[in-house]
């Protein structure tokens, strides 16, 4: 399984916002995702004005790859919270460096998005875009690590 590799050409790109990566204070942050003119047309996004939210998928493009360690480490280095393993939090220092984040779409214009609250900087390679639909959402109930909560008290 490890010798597995995939190629993954990015489809877009993250233009303005934010020119470095930060642990808060993403709400209100608006941003362009700017699809590629030279290998998709406007019919490829025809319909996603409909959707309030989108799932972006993309790359932290910007974390020094030499700083992945898969052993457990409190988040942010606090220690007033337990110590998890790199699949049980949601930082930049991913195996695989990719990154989820589901935003607001503010408008459409051409193959640009605008969204608001997307926590990618400007120029993050974007690998995929979905609609949110809501039947995607959880089911059943839904509950966190209290350290998590703390977290992410300001992070929108």
């Amino acid at each position: 399984m490890a010798d597995e590799t995939y190629e993954v050409v990015p489809i877009a790109h993250v233009v303005g916002g934010r020119s470095e990566p930060t642990d808060d204070h993403w709400g209100g942050t608006e941003t362009i995702v700017r699809i590629d003119d030279t290998r998709f047309t406007e019919e490829s996004v025809q319909g996603l004005e409909e959707f309030s939210h989108l799932e972006i998928v993309f790359r932290f493009h910007l974390t020094d790859l030499t700083d992945l360690h898969f052993g457990a480490h409190s988040a942010r280095d606090n220690p007033d919270w337990p110590k998890v393993g790199i699949f049980g939090h949601r930082n930049m220092r991913r195996p695989n460096w990719l990154g989820v984040s589901r935003t607001r779409l503010l408008r459409v214009d051409g193959l640009d998005r605008h969204v608001a609250e997307l926590d990618a900087v400007d120029g993050t390679p974007v690998l995929d875009i979905k609609p949110w639909f809501t039947e995607f959402g959880p089911r059943g109930d839904v509950h966190q690590a209290p350290w998590s909560t703390e977290m992410l008290k300001d992070y929108y």
